[in-house]
């Protein structure tokens, strides 16, 4: 089944597949910064679905008190030059 499909089964039952703006907003902005270093497409978008997924782990150990804030704002900054730098 392709991706197409899938949409497409989705929409025939209408069922919704919504992201937060703001997690898009970030993944955009890592793929473009991949594909401006000149990495291609396909390993620019898993490298910003690798980023938005730890991000989003992080935040979850934070907010279920696994992680301080010192080390939530620690892992995101070493994400961000891993990535974006």
């Amino acid at each position: 089944m392709t991706l197409r499909e899938a949409v497409q089964q989705l929409r025939a039952r209408d069922l919704a597949c919504t992201v937060a703006a703001d997690a898009l907003e970030q993944k955009v902005t890592v793929f473009a910064d991949c594909v401006e270093r000149g990495f291609t497409p396909l390993r620019s978008e898993i490298m910003a679905a690798y980023y938005v997924a730890e991000r989003d782990a992080t935040t979850a150990a934070f907010d279920r008190g696994l992680i301080t804030r010192a080390e939530l704002e620690s892992k995101q900054a070493a994400l961000a030059r891993q990535l974006l730098t």
